[in-house]
């Protein structure tokens, strides 16, 4: 299956984006925990989010996550705490090739009760849950920011809570951060103690009624199609988002202003839900270079952007893509290539591009890699081609659910075809 896309003259278009994804899933877990009774309001309706709902309230004895990483590792931890159950937690073949090693040996020090049932180090695995002691725990920080969130998360239930350390370098820091942050809105007491330390406390999280605000991830890719749009009356509104954003891709909104994007925020005021306005400002740098260690998932965005808005750029902090839904690294460079641009990376954590062109052979359409980032950040490229073909777009559903309807209320042509 694939769809042909053709971008709209004018973009004029208010978006309901979906509910944050990062903060839903991390809101589930907790209310589970909490033996909470309500679930909590404007939960996302995407794939990675469902299997977590679906697994909380079925509580079957063989999880299947399908592609969900985020809920691997977060069910991975919440199922080691469920005193006196036992399930086999696995998902898709590709899932079953994405490492879970470092995760299970600190849960397995906490005195987790977890066993692979295939190849060592990797999914799908049988857990046995218990009451685990908590206590002392150092992990590298260069590591998984949603390995740390797992451990983080189950802190207040551990026997002796948990001090987590984390050595060297921590990669994807504001995710940490916003795993804290939902913890304290549920009455835990878990804080940075030093540089590199965290204490989670053994106080349990308290019941209460919560509302997810919407996705910054999401946003992204209607920055993008302002970014690459040339309407100068072109204007774009997005509904749902907070000023002040705990969410790490809230920064999308800096890097863009380089790109030339204004954001317009309805009320400023923290905490509360409101409308940012897009438009074009006329300003834009000559180049970009970013270091991407602290929102990975905004890499293939800008590298796509930036590439067909013609911007060289240098992008640093990314040695997490090529663990992710597919090797990212590799999928950008050969991708990108369809579309007439020469890719480079250094060592597979570093992504560049000098301005060197390839002939454009993109009539096969643009491969997604059962990876949704893959059709959403491409997908605003057709501002600058007179085609486009996305191939298996459903992928986009791991995260935004509804995208290719939200296109076409903006007067995107969207044809499908098997």
């Amino acid at each position: 299956m694939h769809y042909d896309i053709t971008a709209p003259a004018l973009l004029n278009q208010t978006v309901k984006l979906p509910a944050s994804k990062s903060i839903s899933n991390r809101a589930l877990v907790i209310y589970a925990l909490s033996g909470g009774d309500i679930l909590p309001e404007n939960l996302s309706d995407c794939d990675d989010t469902e299997v977590i709902i679906s697994a909380l309230r079925n509580n079957p004895y063989e999880i299947n996550i399908k592609a969900a990483g985020t809920a691997m590792r977060f069910m991975t931890a919440y199922l080691a705490t469920r005193t006196g159950e036992e399930h086999i937690l696995t998902g898709t073949e590709r899932m079953q090739h994405r490492p879970i090693r470092i995760l299970v040996d600190a849960l397995r020090q906490l005195g987790a009760d977890i066993e692979y049932l295939g190849e060592d180090g990797f999914p799908p695995l049988r857990i046995r849950g218990r009451q685990l002691e908590g206590g002392q725990l150092e992990v590298a920080g260069n590591i998984s920011s949603q390995y740390i969130s797992a451990l983080l998360l189950i802190g207040p239930c551990l026997r002796d809570g948990l001090t987590l350390r984390m050595t060297g370098d921590i990669i994807s820091r504001p995710y940490i951060d916003l795993t804290l942050w939902t913890m304290r809105e549920f009455g835990a007491e878990a804080e940075w103690s030093t540089f590199g330390t965290i204490t989670v406390s053994n106080k349990p999280y308290q019941k209460r009624p919560y509302f997810i605000e919407n996705d910054w991830s999401a946003a992204s890719y209607w920055y993008e199609m302002m970014a690459l749009s040339k309407n100068m009356d072109d204007e774009i509104r997005l509904e749902g988002l907070m000023n002040a954003s705990k969410q790490g891709d809230s920064s999308v909104r800096y890097i863009f202003s380089l790109l030339g994007v204004k954001s317009s925020f309805g009320t400023t005021q923290e905490g509360i839900p409101t409308t940012v306005t897009l438009r074009h400002s006329g300003r834009c740098v000559p180049r970009l270079e970013y270091d991407f260690v602290n929102s990975p998932d905004l890499a293939q965005t800008f590298v796509v952007c930036c590439a067909m808005m013609g911007v060289p750029f240098h992008f640093h902090g990314l040695s997490t893509l090529k663990i992710k839904e597919t090797d990212r690294i590799e999928a950008l460079k050969t991708e990108m290539r369809k579309l007439g641009f020469v890719i480079r990376d250094i060592d597979g954590c570093e992504l560049y591009w000098d301005g060197e062109r390839c002939e454009p052979q993109y009539e096969s359409g643009i491969d997604t890699y059962e990876d949704h980032r893959m059709a959403l950040a491409f997908a605003p490229a057709i501002f600058r081609l007179e085609h486009l073909r996305i191939n298996n777009p459903q992928v986009v559903t791991k995260s935004y659910p509804k995208f290719w309807e939200d296109l076409k209320a903006a007067s995107f042509e969207v044809k499908s075809e098997e």
